[in-house]
This record gives structure tokens, C-alpha cells and sequence, in this order.
């Protein structure tokens, strides 16, 4: 009997969870598509989480709670010591030998996690130096936080081409290149592949990108603050100042505050809600309600804006800058070069200009997707199955 091809897939989330929920993206796809995937935490458990047919398995977590991500906290929330370390870099590699994978994915690194150095390496090493060695795959969004250190640079692509096989680059290059915000792509083009950006299908009954027609037929302002773990609370606060002041005050306003939004924080937004104004942590129906809203505010982080493009809906984006990030204030600047969305940000965020910006996108064109490929899931599961295709005789267990 041939056994299923299995895949161990490794991902880590520190602050926020869109790393986390983007990975058990593909990895549902993955199982779809007939492959046997172990997917691998190592941040904070996700209640709920939906690995389609996959294997999770949790490591010890570590998470950088406090946006500090140059010290590494444990569960508790105290400091990671080495022989925390050494715990959680043996289970890992007791994970890899218990699974026995034909591919190994390992999500941001090297371009990001470098705090997981201490466990990637050995793991790394250990996979390279299996025989027959695994197909050995890096799993990274589109856009990158820009480093100001050149030698990171080098040291990252040092990296992918000693022991990476492919690079899958999960947006589209029509949207936004790898090498815009990594510049050294090119000395590893050869590895690289796009996927498309990875977005959950159409809700069932809808077509996906059929030009948002929520505000002719009186739909909501939906608020999103996507995990909660960045500074959401106050784009949260800017929207319950704003509808007073938008030509929309009087249609109902969603606040979904995020899984991750301090209680106490969350609670004082439940109190001031004045009627017509809805707060909620999350919902899992979170597409379906885009795809019916009048106006999308959110930031402009990757899961968000891939889940805007899939349901075409008039959007507002309000990028998270704080402490030097560039990567959402370059996706905010891409999606409204294109017309998708109109952006204000963060730090002329206030209760006018929100409401100016919900009025000017409720009050404009269904934006126009043009082309953009927002299937990186299943193309990620159809990338990798044709790769172990061509190593089969190889990696034949």
C-alpha cells in the first residue's frame, strides 16, 4: 500500500495571528488536495483553529507579547532561558523523525524569525542531512519589513540558497514583487515562485469579486481589527467617534475587535456603544460579512486585504507604522494606487478623516480586482505536489 506523501509544515506566530491562520490556510488546501501535512505551532494556542485534515502539533510557546520581538517570552509571559531552548528545539527535531516528511515547510524564515534561530538551524540541518533528504521549502508573503542592516540581507540569502529548495512567495508579482521589498531576490530568482495571494474561497452563493453592492442595498460599516495584538484600539475608538460625523451614521456599524484586544479594552468599547453599533470579538463568517458591507475598515495587514480583494468591497485602510513598520504602509499605498481602497494613516487618524474616508468609499466605484490571483493556497498544494512528483523515485518511503 503507498502511503499518502506527508508534508510537515512548521509556522510561528509571536505577537498577532495572521502567520498562524495564513499557513492553516494552505495546509487546509494541502490536505485537500490528498496530501498528509503535520502542521507545527510554536506561539500562543488559537481555540478553534481550523487545520482541515491536518496532524497540529504544539510545541512549548513562545510570543513576543509586547511587540519586543528581540526577547523571546514563554506561555507565561517570562523570559525563554537556553534550556527552554533546548526543550523546544529537541521536540522539534523528535517531531521531524516521528513524521519522516517528503517536504518540509518552514513559514518567514529566513527572512523573518530570526529569533528562532536557536531551533530553525539544527532543524534545518537536520532535514538537509536526512537521506533521502525531504524537499525543504520556504513559505513568506509578498511584502517584507524593510531591514536597515545589509548584512541581514546577506546572511538571509546565504541561507535560502544553502538549504532551501523553492521559495513560495504568496502574492502576486503584478501586485507587489518579492524584490521590492527584499532587494537580493535576484540572487535566488531561480527558487522562486509566486502563488497568488492566499485568500479564503467565495463564500457558497457568492461570486467572488462580483462588485460589492452592499451600500444600494443599506449594508453595514464593518471594523475590523484582525487579531487585536497591534494598536487596534485605537483605530476601534476613531470608529465610534466617526459615525456621528459620516454620512453613513445611520446605518448599522460592526466593531470586530479581535481575538487578541486587551478585555478590559474591549469591555470599555461594549459600554460606549451607542445603539446601531455592534462589538464583537471575531466572526467566523467574516467573509460573508464583507462581501455584504457597505464599507471595510481595517488595517491594512496580508490576511485583511487578501479577504478584501476576495469580496471586491469598498474599503478604508489605516496601515500600522507604529515602531518603524513599512510593510502595511506599502500594501495600503499599492492597494490605493489601483483604486481599492483609500487609505488613511495612522498618524492623521482621527475621527474626521475616518469619517471623510468611509463617505468617499461608500460613495465611489465597487473597486475592480483586475486580475490579481488571490488562489495561493491551492496553488502552494499544486506547486508542491508537481515538485515531490519529479523527486518521487528519490524520496520514496
Amino acid at each position: 500500500m503507498i502511503q499518502a506523501t506527508r508534508v510537515l509544515f512548521y509556522v510561528q506566530h509571536l505577537q498577532g495571528v495572521g502567520h498562524l491562520y495564513r499557513a492553516a490556510r494552505i495546509v487546509r488546501a494541502m490536505t485537500t488536495a490528498g496530501l498528509a501535512v503535520d502542521l507545527v505551532s510554536g506561539g500562543r494556542p488559537v481555540p478553534g483553529l481550523n487545520a482541515g485534515g491536518a496532524t497540529l502539533h504544539q510545541l512549548a510557546p513562545v510570543q513576543c507579547p509586547d511587540g519586543d520581538f528581540a526577547n523571546l517570552r514563554d506561555g507565561r509571559g517570562d523570559p525563554v532561558d537556553e534550556a527552554f531552548r533546548d526543550r523546544r528545539r529537541e521536540a522539534l527535531l523528535a517531531l521531524f523523525r516521528a513524521s519522516a516528511p517528503d517536504a518540509v515547510i518552514i513559514e518567514a524564515f529566513p527572512f523573518g524569525r530570526r529569533q528562532m534561530g536557536f531551533e530553525l538551524l539544527a532543524f534545518l540541518e537536520a532535514t538537509a542531512s536526512r537521506d533521502p533528504k525531504p524537499l525543504i521549502v520556504c513559505s513568506v508573503r509578498d511584502i517584507l519589513q524593510g531591514s536597515k542592516k545589509p548584512e541581514r540581507n546577506r546572511e538571509t540569502v546565504d541561507r535560502v540558497n544553502g538549504f532551501f529548495d523553492f521559495v513560495l512567495v504568496h502574492g502576486d508579482p503584478a501586485f507587489a514583487a518579492l524584490d521590492e521589498t527584499f532587494p537580493a531576490a535576484g540572487k535566488f530568482a531561480a527558487k522562486v515562485h509566486y502563488t497568488g495571494l492566499v485568500a479564503d474561497p467565495a463564500p457558497p452563493g457568492e461570486s467572488a469579486n462580483d462588485g460589492n453592492q452592499g451600500d444600494q442595498a443599506g449594508g453595514e460599516v464593518l471594523v475590523s481589527a484582525g487579531g487585536g495584538a497591534t494598536d487596534s484600539g485605537a483605530l476601534l475608538r476613531a470608529a465610534l467617534a466617526a459615525r456621528p460625523l459620516s454620512n453613513l451614521k445611520d446605518r448599522p456599524w460592526r466593531l470586530l475587535a479581535g481575538p487578541n484586544l486587551a478585555g478590559d479594552e474591549r469591555a470599555r468599547l461594549v459600554a460606549t456603544a451607542p445603539q446601531g453599533v455592534t462589538v464583537e470579538a471575531n466572526r467566523d463568517d467574516f467573509p460573508s460579512l464583507l462581501s455584504r458591507c457597505a464599507v471595510s475598515v481595517s488595517q491594512a495587514g496580508y490576511n485583511t486585504v487578501a479577504e478584501l480583494l476576495r469580496a471586491g468591497c469598498r474599503a478604508v485602510v489605516v496601515p500600522y507604522s507604529a515602531g518603524g513598520e513599512t510593510e502595511q504602509s506599502f500594501r495600503a499605498q499599492r492597494l490605493n494606487e489601483r483604486g481599492l481602497a483609500h487609505v488613511v494613516e495612522e498618524t492623521a487618524l482621527g475621527p474626521e478623516t475616518l469619517a471623510a474616508a468611509v463617505d468617499a468609499a461608500a460613495g465611489g466605484l465597487a473597486p475592480e480586482l483586475g486580475g490579481i490571483d488571490l488562489d495561493g493556497a491551492e496553488n502552494s498544494a499544486r506547486l508542491v505536489m508537481s515538485w515531490l512528483d519529479r523527486l518521487r523515485p528519490t524520496c520514496a518511503r
